[in-house]
């Protein structure tokens, strides 16, 4: 608790994706947990997901998360939801690189990733092409294993409006004018 939700959640990611880095704290050991507990999710996830279920993952504790689960069940289409702001690619880059790949990394491993502004949304993609090299068409990121689809959500997910992916593990939503405004 101390390292994972009080250490690398609470004084590295949240600060500095609400743009406070003079309040971020750079320890090694609060990443290492990190990387522990979304692993630990992984195992219980894995416990008692069935084929055909979505995995909603939700928030800055578990950005690893979909990744774990998407290498194991490959199958079971995974979406994830940041409820912080993402931040500008400048500001994203202070984290040490190692951190940075294994955060987007663990992003896409998500069907679908959503935002809750357009500016968080494009800098996630920005994020992406300057540091892993991807690069997006229509917020559509094509990685050699997969496709992850990336959008702006200002209320959040609407769930109805998603359906499950056909067997090309592809998220589909259908157009709602709420949320294009």
């Amino acid at each position: 608790m101390d390292k994972f939700y009080h250490g690398f959640c609470n004084k590295t990611i949240w600060p500095l994706f609400h743009y406070f880095p003079s309040y971020t704290v750079y320890d090694q050991s609060y990443y290492a947990h990190y990387k522990a507990v979304n692993q630990i999710f992984c195992e219980a996830v894995l416990k008692i997901v069935q084929p055909g279920d979505v995995i909603w993952i939700h928030d800055y504790h578990l950005m690893l998360l979909p990744r774990l689960l998407k290498e194991q069940r490959p199958e079971n289409p995974v979406g994830f939801f940041l409820h912080i702001p993402f931040p500008v690619f400048e500001l994203f880059r202070t984290l040490p690189v190692e951190w940075c790949t294994e955060i987007l990394q663990g992003l896409l491993g998500a069907d679908l990733i959503g935002f809750h502004t357009y500016d968080y949304t494009e800098y996630f993609l920005r994020c992406v092409l300057r540091i892993l090299g991807y690069e997006h068409n229509m917020g559509n990121i094509y990685t050699p294993k997969r496709m992850t689809k990336v959008d702006t959500f200002p209320m959040g997910i609407d769930f109805k409006n998603i359906q499950p992916p056909p067997v090309h593990h592809k998220l589909k939503k259908k157009k709602t004018a709420a949320f294009r405004s």
